[in-house]
């Protein structure tokens, strides 16, 4: 029988964040995958009928299909997945118990999945899919230009690769610690938001890298900042990555997403794979 691993929320507020090794079987990733799976399929038809390709390349590996699919196409390939996360094959892993739980202690019963969920191919040497360093807070300021409301979000960010994560392919870097700063300046980039170099400069010898495994999940701050290292390597990095929110709370945005667990409202909760794949991003 599995122990299951217990949460440092003492760590977790001292450095914003905490690993969580193998929390996910090796049957959920599978299904994530499979999903994802799903998503270049449907990438190979649009370019096939486009006339952009006359291979589906279905006889490449997971880890590199979608790449030799866009090689000579990077300028059309997909940065990002989200509305199409609705996919009945990954209700277990947004709506995951064991998860659930040790974000239960840190945001209490109510806890909603925000709306920003993603699924990310980086490509090999692809600007497109370079996240740069940034706080999540900080598009959730961009949008709303509240930054008072931001500090007080009360949010876990998580993350969980689908291949290796490695410092080769493209692994994600924290700065301990920089959650206690409460939301910082950011500045619009070609493709994302990155934190002001005057503030980020002096700290970025304090980075670390986190490289995971399938099945690792990482849990992070909201105001953690982080970023998504250039891919060197000759395969895709996927990933996913979403949030959840103290229910109770406002979103801060149109969106209001969608109920993951709730003693007030368990009526309002999603039940199924069913059900979440009929749902939409919202």
């Amino acid at each position: 029988m599995t122990v299951k691993q217990s949460l440092d929320i003492d760590l977790f507020n001292e450095r914003g964040y905490v690993i969580l090794e193998g929390l996910f079987s090796e049957e959920l990733v599978n299904q994530a995958r499979a999903a994802m799976e799903e998503l270049v399929d449907q990438q190979a038809e649009h370019l096939l009928k486009a006339g952009l390709i006359r291979d589906r390349m279905e006889n490449e590996p997971f880890e590199r299909r979608l790449y030799a699919l866009y090689r000579d196409h990077l300028d059309k390939a997909p940065m990002s997945f989200r509305k199409e996360l609705h996919s009945p094959l990954l209700f277990d892993l947004f709506f995951n118990a064991d998860l659930l739980d040790r974000v239960e202690e840190l945001l209490g019963p109510e806890i909603r999945l925000y709306p920003n969920y993603t699924a990310r191919p980086k490509l090999p040497d692809f600007a497109g899919t370079e996240v740069l360093w940034h706080q999540d807070g900080g598009y959730t300021e961009s949008i709303q230009g509240n930054q008072e409301g931001v500090a007080h979000l009360r949010m876990v960010n998580v993350w969980s690769p689908l291949v290796p994560a490695n410092r080769a392919n493209g692994c994600m870097q924290f700065i301990p610690g920089t959650h206690r700063l409460g939301p910082v300046p950011h500045v619009p980039k070609t493709h994302y938001l990155e934190v002001d170099r005057a503030v980020l400069d002096p700290l970025l010898d304090q980075a670390v890298d986190i490289e995971l495994l399938p099945g690792d999940v990482v849990l992070f701050h909201n105001l953690l900042f982080h970023q998504g290292q250039p891919n060197h390597s000759d395969h895709v990095r996927w990933s996913l990555d979403w949030r959840y929110q103290d229910a109770t709370q406002h979103t801060l945005r149109e969106a209001e997403g969608h109920l993951a667990r709730s003693r007030r409202h368990p009526e309002e909760v999603v039940q199924t794979a069913e059900q979440w794949g009929k749902l939409h991003f919202k």
